[in-house]
């Protein structure tokens, strides 16, 4: 799975707008959305949400978590522990991407927020690096990756991968062949 495939699944998230027109129930496969009343907030896939904010057709409500108090602590929170802690959302590098790229104008302290993202962003993946570097120097056969969005794993993934491989094939060639005859005397 690329960075692209990862968004795309992104772009499913439910988000709040605000639209400025007025349209009954839809009907998708997705699920039924709204209706549609001008003013009067209604949850939609991100994906349509952008499409509406291209449109004109709509202001975008930022998610809960993306205020700037918030990121602050979910920072911090996350410098202070060994460990990945829980993100506000599976998908919270995406959405931020998106919104701020195609709806900067609807979110307050934008900048602030990218930079607040960023920051959460580099120390996971600091952690990840660590954490892989560790995983290869033990020699494990497995690791618990709790916590990790897609988009880290998926970052990271390649190389985990192709680090596995290598052990594997290292560890099966310094192992004694079970067909190998015994020369006792």
């Amino acid at each position: 799975m690329d960075a692209a495939e990862v968004e795309f699944l992104a772009e499913k998230e439910l988000v709040t707008i605000i639209p400025n027109f007025s349209l009954d129930k839809i009907y998708l496969i997705g699920g039924d959305l709204g209706p549609f009343n001008p003013g009067l907030p209604v949850q939609v896939p991100l994906w349509l949400a952008i499409n509406l904010k291209q449109r004109q057709k709509c202001r975008l409500l930022p998610p809960e978590w993306m205020d700037v108090e918030k990121l602050e602590k979910i920072r911090d929170h996350e410098r202070m522990e060994q460990t990945f802690t829980p993100m506000p959302s599976p998908y919270y590098m995406e959405l931020t991407k998106l919104l701020l790229n195609h709806a900067s104008d609807n979110i307050p302290k934008a900048d602030e927020i990218r930079t607040l993202i960023k920051d959460v962003w580099d120390t996971r993946i600091a952690k990840l690096r660590v954490s892989a570097d560790s995983f290869v120097r033990q020699q494990e056969a497995h690791a618990k990756l709790d916590n990790l969005t897609l988009m880290e794993i998926n970052t990271s993934g390649a190389f985990l991968t192709q680090a596995l491989n290598h052990m594997y094939k290292l560890r099966t060639n310094l192992q004694p062949s079970e067909s190998a005859q015994s020369q006792d005397f």
